[in-house]
């Protein structure tokens, strides 16, 4: 399952399901972009990973939520071709009951998960359209197809996302454009683990543990390869049996 070389962007790729695809993105012979908002030092960190395997990847930061930041950006990537795989792994939880939720919360959420979906599909969407050849990849959560309690900004997002990958696919098809979403369950990230102890997990999933950030990177990377070029439309729960 090679990527040819095709160039990759992961908006969120310095955190753990992202860095896992990144480096999975990588090793099948992407060329790959590793995005942060903050911790730029982490998506280095994933970078000199990269590198020292053998693959090629830098790192760029910038809020996903500015869309002129985002747009700026982008355009300063210096690439040899467009972009023909983008996967928008950026996201982040503030729970709260919905009657105790502040607009913020909400806000920021919704944010960072679908408009920052927007900001960094729609400047590489063009140029990849004049390849015919591309690969959108949105990582959602269970929460978008199930909902969850506390999590109604949260649920709210992934939810949009599934909407987005949906008109996506419908509008680029003939295009040879593929757009999916992948819904993650309980994924062994560290934030995760302390919410969730291992009984718990055991009682909630029929597989009884958790996932693991390289089993999503797999599924990311299959979706971004030629053998997934007649999947599109599409939500893929990879939850255990959950959901």
């Amino acid at each position: 399952m090679s990527l040819d070389g095709r160039y990759a962007f992961v908006s969120g790729g310095s955190g753990h399901i992202g860095g896992a695809i990144c480096r999975t993105l990588a090793a099948a012979g992407g060329r790959v972009v590793v995005h942060a908002h903050s911790g730029r030092e982490r998506a280095e960190a994933v970078v000199a990973e990269i590198r020292g395997a053998g693959g090629s990847a830098e790192a760029v930061a910038f809020d996903v939520t500015d869309d002129a930041a985002a747009k700026a950006a982008l355009a300063t990537l210096t690439t040899e071709a467009p972009f023909q795989i983008v996967v928008h792994a950026a996201g982040f939880s503030d729970d709260a009951p919905l009657a105790g939720m502040t607009a913020e919360r909400w806000r920021s959420v919704v944010d960072v998960s679908l408009n920052g979906f927007f900001n960094v599909v729609q400047p590489l969407l063009l140029p990849m359209l004049r390849t015919r050849w591309g690969r959108v990849i949105a990582i959602s959560s269970l929460s978008g197809v199930m909902g969850n309690r506390g999590q109604a900004n949260y649920a709210a997002a992934k939810a949009g996302l599934h909407g987005a990958v949906k008109s996506l696919s419908l509008e680029y098809a003939s295009r040879g454009i593929t757009a999916n979403a992948i819904a993650p369950g309980i994924i062994a990230t560290p934030e995760v683990l302390e919410v969730f102890p291992e009984e718990r997990i055991a009682a909630l999933v029929p597989m009884k543990r958790a996932g693991t950030p390289q089993e999503v990177a797999d599924l990311a990377a299959f979706l971004a390869s030629d053998k997934a070029a007649y999947i599109s439309g599409q939500v893929i729960t990879i939850g255990g049996g959950l959901g």
